[in-house]
């Protein structure tokens, strides 16, 4: 639920983005505000804040506060048609040597996959485990074994009937973070050589499980605002052998997309006609930047075919390594999986986590973490309209923290890669996230970890880069013995 500062000043956003508001137009004095609408002068301060963070408005002294002028507004990305047929994959190689540079502390992590580590309770939470660690009777140890901690499977359970999720804490696996939850989901519902559903371009996380698996990939048009495009969909579900769809319908990596919830609704029950399994990956779901947090796919679930994979990681506690997998009709098989493999999640995560969440203002911690990731975004988005040459294309997500950048005509996007790393600059090239490779002038950019001062210098460099790139391509060979 929105504060009432979020709200007014998503009202004000609103008009900006519509043109009633327009640069250099004054917005409605601090007395005005609280006299019409009835609210406290700190409510339309904050409001005020918030708009001026994400780069909407100015505070002039003893004026107010105007609108900004907004740069030229960049158009989308194209959507493209995948591959038609089935794919081994083979992607681990690449993946691993043009990420092993982002634990470099001189490199500015525009390719990162994590957020700014400084904008998380670390010190509260360490806290919180001392706390609970200091407490706990040694007989209860056992009780966090798989499935998990039942008062962390209860806390989550809650939160998810707060989203429309109705879910069983019996139906909750608490895992090693997400990615185990989207593993074992994967192996519950297939075999080597099974066919897998996925978006188009994926997460290559995604892709690097489904080689460890032997898997093959069917790859989904997926739209670069809306998502899966569902009559795609409909076609490989007709003429391939799908075992299991593993979607991000919330928020997607690379893109950024969110599904409208009717999609999603549709998507649900599509999947349950086909009798096809779902496995939600919705890691980034907390991080909306609207005045509600968007439903789940798995909040239309009701035969049980959506395993719905959520973590902490990305919007608490990165780190420690806590997930966990709402798993429907196959818990009890992700529950055997996750005791033939792990065994349990460790149990100072587990306590350190369930404490903040019953003490430390989880809710508060979360608006401030979307208010910042929304500014750094909004503040990226003008880097890039300044600094990228024409023809330049950028997604413009309504949450999480990764844009998704076509480049020009003739720019490789791993050519830049490798121009950028040499200045110290990491980014995530298009060729991590299909099968194929095929997205070979495409970008991944975090804006939400670099430091604002970091990701603007960053982003005219590689304005620059860019505009020197046309024409160039730079073959690309997996180092050996490369490592994330």
């Amino acid at each position: 639920m929105a504060t009432k500062y979020e709200t007014l000043a998503q009202s004000f956003a609103a008009l900006i983005e519509q043109g009633t508001l327009r640069a250099g137009d004054r917005l409605p004095s601090v007395r005005d505000v609280v006299a019409t609408r009835g609210l406290s002068p700190s409510t339309v301060f904050e409001a005020y804040y918030l708009l001026e963070a994400r780069g909407l408005v100015s505070a002039r002294p003893r004026s107010g506060y105007f609108v900004n002028a907004r740069p030229e507004r960049r158009e989308e990305p194209q959507a493209m048609h995948p591959t038609a047929g089935q794919q081994a994959v083979a992607i681990n190689d690449v993946v691993m040597a043009v990420l092993g540079t982002v634990r470099d502390r001189r490199v500015v992590p525009l390719g990162s996959a994590f957020p700014d580590p400084a904008l998380f309770p670390l010190e509260r939470l360490a806290r919180g485990m001392g706390t609970a660690m200091r407490r706990l009777d040694p007989s209860q140890l056992l009780e966090n074994l798989a499935p998990g901690n039942p008062d962390l499977r209860h806390q989550i359970a809650l939160r998810g009937l707060a989203q429309g999720v109705p879910s069983s804490v019996d139906e909750i696996v608490i895992t090693s973070g997400a990615m185990e939850a989207l593993s074992l989901s994967l192996q519950a519902v297939t075999r080597p050589g099974d066919v897998v559903a996925i978006e188009s371009p994926a997460f290559y996380g995604c892709l690097q499980v489904l080689e460890r698996l032997r898997l093959r990939a069917v790859e989904v048009a997926t739209h670069p605002r809306l998502g899966v495009q569902l009559d795609s969909l409909e076609q490989v579900l007709q003429h391939h052998p799908v075992k299991a769809c593993w979607f991000m319908p919330t928020f997607q990596n690379p893109l950024g997309a969110l599904m409208p919830v009717d999609k999603k609704q549709a998507l649900v029950a599509l999947l349950a006609r086909h009798r096809v399994p779902l496995i939600e990956d919705d890691v980034y779901a907390e991080l909306y930047f609207g005045a509600q947090r968007p439903p789940p796919a798995k909040a239309f679930d009701r035969e049980g075919w959506v395993m719905h994979c959520g973590s902490f990681s990305k919007s608490l506690a990165p780190g420690y390594r806590v997930g966990w997998v709402s798993a429907g009709r196959f818990a009890r098989e992700v529950e055997r999986l996750k005791l033939m493999g792990t065994l349990a999640v460790a149990v100072p995560s587990q306590l350190a986590v369930l404490h903040f969440l019953k003490h430390g203002a989880y809710d508060r911690h979360l608006r401030r973490l979307r208010d910042a990731l929304a500014a750094r975004q909004e503040r990226a988005l003008r880097a890039i309209a300044q600094h990228l040459p024409a023809g330049t294309r950028v997604t413009r997500p309504e949450g999480g923290y990764f844009v998704w950048v076509e480049l020009p005509e003739g720019v490789d996007a791993m050519a830049l890669h490798h121009a950028a790393l040499a200045r110290h600059i990491s980014l995530a090239p298009g060729h991590l996230f299909s099968a194929d490779r095929r997205f070979t002038r495409h970008i991944r950019l975090n804006v939400g970890h670099p430091r604002p001062e970091q990701s603007d210098a960053a982003i005219k460099a590689l304005g620059r880069l860019v505009s020197a790139l046309p024409g160039q391509h730079i073959p690309f060979t997996a180092a050996k013995g490369a490592r994330t």
